[in-house]
């Protein structure tokens, strides 16, 4: 009788899996079939967008491209809005050391294994969780990765289709090798139906990154409407080498739009310098999207 009740759950799960996937793939093609799109260099890149409203693409490929132009160091940026059907990449698959931002990976897996597990978080996991995304605390972040464990973060990873994301070894969490792509995926996950995080788990994970502390709410919601719905998490981090890592991710809502954001950036000679790359590219995005 046990094995009947887990064989049905695995059939409804890879029927839902299917479902989203067939609903993905329905509107990456109604995106493509009816978008414009529009690239602009940036040294040997290329900043690349994609959008349903008319003029939107060259205006943020141009305008992303301005802001990034002659900034030290090395960035990535994705970007999606989905009302305009927009999304807009700048070296999307290149790696960074992710800091702080990969514990919005952690909270992740945490909740995926409370989900499979049929239970809800204990009072030590939630206050943990708690202290994680909205004081970035460390200790916090390496006894949940530690709980975890590299199975659990990686199945999540797999479950998310953030292929192009590796863990930190051992205890080193903010070595992760994330990209903007990746991110991106996640906050999208978040915020919209799937058969990986629940409505519940969603809804808690955005939570957490709405109260993040008034002193982190730097990087990508510099310039977002006064009446925006914020969710972020930053990271920032010092290293011998490749100078200082700074990355900004969030989701924001206004106005009926519904976007979301990652900037990733290295090689910033302090940490003021590389939230000012990572501020000039998010006002850009907001002023274009929401005006």
């Amino acid at each position: 009788m046990h094995g009947s009740r887990t064989a049905t759950r695995t059939r409804r799960g890879l029927a839902a899996a299917v479902a989203a996937g067939v609903l993905l793939t329905a509107l990456t093609t109604a995106t493509s079939a009816s978008a414009s799109s529009a690239s602009t260099p940036v040294g040997g890149s290329k900043v690349v967008c994609t959008s349903g409203k008319p003029g939107l693409a060259p205006a943020l490929s141009q305008d992303i491209a301005d802001a990034l132009h002659d900034r030290k160091g090395s960035s990535a940026l994705a970007i999606y809005d989905r009302q305009t059907r927009t999304r807009c990449e700048f070296k999307a698959g290149s790696h960074f050391d992710s800091a702080s931002v990969v514990k919005v990976t952690v909270l992740g897996a945490l909740l995926r294994q409370t989900q499979e597990a049929h239970r809800k978080l204990t009072p030590h996991e939630a206050k943990r969780a708690t202290a994680m995304i909205t004081k970035s605390d460390n200790a916090a972040t390496s006894a949940l990765w530690h709980q975890i464990g590299a199975g659990g973060i990686k199945h999540f990873l797999s479950l998310a289709g953030m292929r192009h994301t590796v863990p930190g070894a051992g205890k080193a969490w903010g070595l992760t090798q994330v990209t903007a792509g990746d991110q991106l995926k996640l906050m999208q996950l978040l915020t919209t139906d799937n058969a990986v995080l629940t409505a519940r788990s969603r809804g808690y994970a955005l939570d957490l990154m709405h109260r993040v502390e008034a002193d982190q709410r730097w990087g990508v919601p510099a310039g977002a409407p006064a009446a925006t719905s914020v969710h972020v998490k930053n990271g920032w981090l010092p290293r011998d080498t490749g100078g200082w890592r700074v990355n900004s991710v969030g989701t924001f809502t206004c106005s009926g739009h519904d976007y979301g954001m990652a900037v990733l950036s290295t090689g910033n000679r302090t940490m003021d310098y590389g939230i000012d790359t990572v501020e000039g590219a998010a006002r850009v995005v907001h002023r274009d999207l929401t005006h």
